[in-house]
């Protein structure tokens, strides 16, 4: 006898239970949503002919030791925070590689240009949009480098609340901004997750009570939320 094919029925998401102390993950864009910045980076230098020491080196000038340096009048940092627009800071970037290098930079579109080797993460978009259908309250938490680089069809359906450093006039890694992400959550910072690829951020999340995550690669984040979580996170696929 012939028997009819039981119609497919997709798995419904495992629920974060209510009685679960960690109830929120928020997460950063470059280097955990997206292909991490050392591969943006070398794209981006090869494209330009650049050698990625002389950016570095121009990069350390500009952000010193966090102790040492005068943040509010640092270039990275005032893009960060909002208080230069883009062509100004192009300028700046384009005069001090000039200088570096030895040669002209062109500054129009440096920032573009720059970014341009970030791509989409898929496993990790995926991995925060499981995290939300259980039932986390889920947050993006960026520095930017220009309020308008982030595709915004792309966190539809993903986060509860977004938090861009150049829209707030904040950054990390300094304590108000994680404190302003944390009332947008409406959560304490022991039941939040965040997630950084940088570990200085992560170590100033966890300095106000964050349970902190260093990015390194999905497979090391997934273990470690599932375990933090107490439900599994990870995809059909992750197998």
């Amino acid at each position: 006898m012939t028997q009819k094919n039981e119609p497919s029925v997709a798995k419904s998401p495992v629920l974060l239970p209510p009685d679960s102390p960690v109830r929120g993950l928020v997460v950063d864009w470059g280097g955990v949503l997206t292909t991490d910045l050392g591969s943006a980076m070398s794209q981006w230098a090869t494209d330009e002919d650049v050698d990625l020491e002389d950016f570095i080196i121009l990069m350390r000038r500009w952000l010193g030791k966090e102790a040492e340096e005068e943040a509010w009048v640092n270039p990275v940092h005032a893009l960060e925070r909002g208080e230069v627009e883009i062509p100004h800071f192009e300028l700046k970037l384009a005069e001090g590689l000039s200088e570096q290098l030895g040669r002209p930079v062109e500054p129009e579109h440096l920032v573009d240009r720059l970014l341009g080797g970030f791509r989409a993460a898929p496993q990790m978009t995926a991995l925060v949009r499981r995290a939300r259908d259980a039932g986390i309250r889920t947050g993006l938490l960026s520095n930017s480098w220009g309020a308008d680089k982030y595709p915004d069809d792309l966190f539809e359906g993903m986060f509860d609340i977004v938090v861009i450093s150049g829209k707030v006039g904040m950054r990390k890694p300094e304590e108000r901004i994680y404190q302003h992400t944390l009332e947008l959550m409406e959560l304490e910072a022991p039941q939040c997750v965040f997630i950084d690829d940088m570990a200085h951020n992560v170590a100033a999340a966890v300095e106000i009570g964050f349970i902190g995550i260093h990015h390194q690669s999905y497979e090391q984040t997934v273990a470690e939320l599932d375990v933090l979580f107490g439900i599994p996170l990870g995809g059909a696929g992750d197998e």
